[in-house]
């Protein structure tokens, strides 16, 4: 029988059940998927924990990669066989097999493996909105991006050195900063050790940076506002280290004429038509090899209570993903 993992209280990476399930046939507007890899994201560690509250019990997990075995009769998008991949919800995605709505699906070209497209959704989509739409990055520009040694981070500075552009990135170790150059960092900064807004400022010649992206939150979000030139943008997008304090405008946003946003894929990406043109401009980076994706650790399935530990942990170097 297929397996997956049920989460049906909140807490540590102990509350991670592995369990046999009965999933039965797709309705008419599902498809039935057979999970060849599925991609580890921090986001999980926030619906295990509850700090993104979940309805319980519940599966866990946004993003897989496999192959179609049965589709629903009013599908006409997709066929058995085809290889599809997924980022969204209804949690569930830890598991071998599994169904899920047809709009939610994405077709993998030929080229890209499913352990590969198993970790660029939800982090290639990430980047696409982060640096085309939240923030419009152009040639010339520097940013600077946090936690640059993460799956997101290693895809953002590949994208825009792509495209003309620099980016500073800031790690939590030392053996990250290797990691964060070899994926085209021009500046990387260990911000345990160092006063990274002091850095970006003597980096930038005091003038700041047009905008940052953080995905790491409580620890770095004061010391991102005081590396903003007038009038940048703070991209407030994960809390990795915890969620935000409450935010004084007048103290914190309004001497600069800053803005502050805090996006997500849902927003910029509403219908599968999106998702589907958001994926292609992924895959074709990948494919022309604009980006290249290192995997750093493969888990199987049964260890997605040691998978989520070492996320939590900050040990894993780039993209993971668990193999059922």
């Amino acid at each position: 029988m297929p397996k997956s993992i049920i989460i049906k209280k909140n807490g540590s990476p102990e509350v991670l059940e592995l369990q046999e399930i009965d999933i039965g046939s797709p309705g008419p507007n599902e498809i039935k998927v057979t999970n060849y890899a599925i991609g580890l994201n921090y986001i999980d560690t926030y619906h295990r924990s509850g700090l993104y509250p979940i309805k319980l019990p519940s599966g866990i997990g946004l993003e897989a990669a496999g192959k179609i075995d049965e589709v629903g009769s009013s599908v006409t998008e997709f066929n058995k066989g085809d290889n599809i991949a997924y980022a969204s919800v209804p949690l569930g995605a830890y598991s071998s097999q599994r169904i899920i709505p047809s709009n939610i699906a994405i077709k993998v070209p030929d080229g890209i493996s499913h352990e590969i497209a198993a970790t660029l959704i939800t982090k290639g989509l990430t980047t696409n909105y982060l640096l085309t739409k939240t923030y419009q990055l152009k040639a010339g520009e520097t940013v600077l991006f946090h936690a640059a040694a993460g799956g997101v981070g290693q895809i953002f500075a590949q994208w825009a050195n792509s495209i003309g552009a620099k980016v500073i990135g800031t790690v939590g170790s030392d053996n990250k900063i290797k990691v964060a150059e070899e994926n085209g960092y021009s500046h990387v900064i260990n911000y345990t050790k160092s006063d990274f807004a002091k850095e970006v400022l003597k980096i930038t010649n005091n003038k700041g940076v047009p905008a940052v992206f953080d995905g790491v939150g409580k620890k770095t979000f004061y010391g991102s506002l005081a590396c903003l030139r007038t009038r940048g943008m703070m991209i407030s997008f994960g809390n990795a280290s915890g969620p935000l304090d409450p935010i004084n405008v007048p103290k914190d946003i309004q001497p600069k004429g800053l803005y502050l946003t805090r996006p997500s894929i849902a927003q910029y990406f509403t219908n599968r038509k999106e998702l589907q043109d958001g994926a292609d401009s992924v895959f074709e980076k990948v494919k022309y090899g604009k980006i290249k994706i290192r995997i750093s650790k493969k888990y199987k399935l049964a260890e997605a209570k040691q998978a989520h530990a070492d996320l939590e942990a900050r040990k894993l170097v780039g993209p993971a993903i668990l193999i059922p």
